[in-house]
């Protein structure tokens, strides 16, 4: 049995994988991941907000759609390595990352910009009221267990997202498949319930 595990696989060898340098990849996955929940801390407990001269909450829009897309490509991806099509799934994948990437670009800037928006807030006074509580309604919990459980398993998934890239790219498919079982489905629910934020936020965004 060779390294890159083609000799169990050989039907997944779609590219020229990568050069296998676990040390290298894992210092790299896990300063991306520790920057990532730095910043991420920073922006949640910072109240800055900067004008870019135009309305900062289509950073949020873009975000949506990015999530959005991202869904989509994860299903297809998913549908696409059923059907034995890996060089298409690859790509899928590959864009899907891509995105992610933007979207980080994109929450960073509408932190910054806007500061913290919270649900049910219309005077927009950072606080809420008895009766901005009651308008709000049942409602305002679906979205605290959406908002706690999409901003959790983003944070949970995002190694378990690069070493399965990692994976994938150095040939290694049976390390990739194990991982990806449990991956997939964390990942995917966390771009849908990134819509789904948007959508429930976006009417008491100033």
């Amino acid at each position: 049995m060779n390294g890159n595990d083609n000799s169990l696989k050989p039907e997944l060898v779609f590219h020229q994988p990568w050069k296998k340098q676990d040390k290298r990849a894992h210092w790299l996955i896990w300063l991306f991941c520790v920057i990532v929940f730095a910043v991420v801390s920073v922006l949640d407990r910072s109240h800055t907000k900067l004008d870019p001269g135009f309305n900062p909450h289509v950073f949020a829009l873009i975000n949506a759609w990015v999530n959005s897309i991202v869904s989509l490509l994860l299903l297809t991806a998913y549908f696409l390595v059923k059907r034995k099509q890996w060089e298409l799934h690859r790509k899928c994948m590959l864009a899907a990352m891509a995105l992610s990437v933007i979207f980080l670009l994109g929450y960073i800037a509408h932190h910054v910009c806007c500061g913290p928006t919270y649900y049910g807030d219309l005077n927009h006074d950072g606080q809420l009221n008895m009766e901005e509580k009651n308008l709000a309604g049942s409602l305002r919990w679906v979205y605290y267990i959406l908002i706690s459980t999409h901003i959790t398993l983003a944070g949970l998934v995002m190694p378990f997202v690069l070493y399965s890239a990692y994976r994938a790219l150095t040939g290694e498919y049976a390390k990739h498949k194990k991982l990806v079982r449990y991956t997939f489905p964390i990942w995917l629910y966390v771009s849908v319930t990134g819509v789904l934020v948007y959508m429930l936020i976006s009417p008491y965004y100033q």
